[in-house]
């Protein structure tokens, strides 16, 4: 009944079995399965801190006929008034394994997403899932996330090398995240250690979920859409972003600049005043334009030094001259 043998069992010969009561003993399944054939080996994992099972357990018999046989006969009797779920073990679920190898990463930046944690984390060693920010009903981040670690090498590397470090702008704390059952404990002890090293001795292989090919949040669907069609405070649509050695300047790049239209101006709107005429000469008004009470000379086609300078004074070779 040791459970020594579960990563050597014959997984072909191993029946799972489910929804146990908590009242139910290694020495009860060992007695009911009996009944049924040879058995080699009971294995109920326990809770580490209280020794009590969770709920469900695996039966070795000694041939891949006695376990079939049990799962027909077995399935769905009851004991202690529950109706136990008895179905030969899947050799694919066996081989795989929960690391524990699991990190908080708290005090992110709000403009910190899945993506920038991936690229961050993911040098240190292969993830077992998509990063993951926590995020509210809007869609905001919380300020935290949590990073997964197929081997505690690399998480160990992780927190050693990123705790207090600056990420955009804010030093984040880095560490071994709590377990979902809630009794306080952290993952990273020597326990999951040792389980994890034992499962990589057998072979048995951590559950590595696929990567999207876009791990990433979308917008956060609380920035304001202004009238024209464009984010607020983004640039207004089309508008080229020309790189720049520091990221990115407003300038549009050549092939999007407009030379200015030589279209003449729609009349205004009844009961407005006449739009004054348009210009040839780019922003300014017209050639030799004077504002009303203007009352000097209009300008000459050239330009040359103004009146009233020093004797002696000559303008630099070049310059046009009256």
């Amino acid at each position: 009944m040791a459970s020594s043998r579960h990563w050597d069992q014959d997984k072909d010969a191993t029946i799972y079995v489910g929804n146990l009561d908590e009242r139910v003993t290694d020495q009860l399944i060992w007695e009911l399965m009996l009944q049924v054939g040879r058995i080699l080996n009971v294995h109920m994992p326990k809770d580490r801190v209280t020794q009590t099972h969770q709920g469900y357990g695996f039966v070795e018999f000694g041939s891949e006929d006695e376990a079939e046989y049990a799962a027909k006969i077995m399935n769905g009797i009851r004991v202690y008034q529950k109706q136990i779920r008895v179905n030969k073990a899947s050799a694919d679920k066996q081989k795989t394994v929960e690391v524990g190898a699991e990190l908080f990463v708290g005090n992110l930046d709000p403009m910190v997403d899945e993506k920038v944690l991936m690229d961050t984390f993911q040098r240190f060693g292969p993830l077992m899932q998509p990063p993951k920010v926590a995020r509210d009903e809007s869609n905001l981040s919380k300020g935290y996330g949590f990073v997964s670690f197929t081997d505690f090498d690399a998480s160990d590397a992780a927190i050693q090398n990123m705790h207090g470090q600056y990420l955009m702008n804010k030093e984040i704390s880095v560490q071994y995240a709590y377990k979902k059952d809630g009794k306080g404990e952290r993952h990273g002890d020597e326990a999951e250690r040792m389980l994890a090293a034992q499962a990589r001795k057998n072979n048995v292989q951590p559950v590595v979920q696929p990567f999207p090919s876009q791990v990433f949040a979308p917008p956060a669907p609380s920035a304001m859409m202004m009238g024209d069609g464009r984010m607020n405070g983004g640039p207004p649509p089309g508008f080229g972003m020309a790189p720049h050695h520091n990221g990115f300047n407003s300038v549009p790049p050549p092939h999007q600049q407009r030379p200015m239209s030589s279209t003449p101006l729609p009349p205004p709107p009844a009961g407005l005043p006449a739009r004054p005429p348009q210009s040839n000469a780019g922003y300014g008004g017209p050639i030799n334009f004077q504002p009303p009470g203007f009352s000097g000379p209009p300008p000459a086609a050239g330009f040359g030094p103004p009146p009233g300078l020093p004797a002696g004074f000559n303008p630099p070779p070049g310059f046009p001259r009256r």
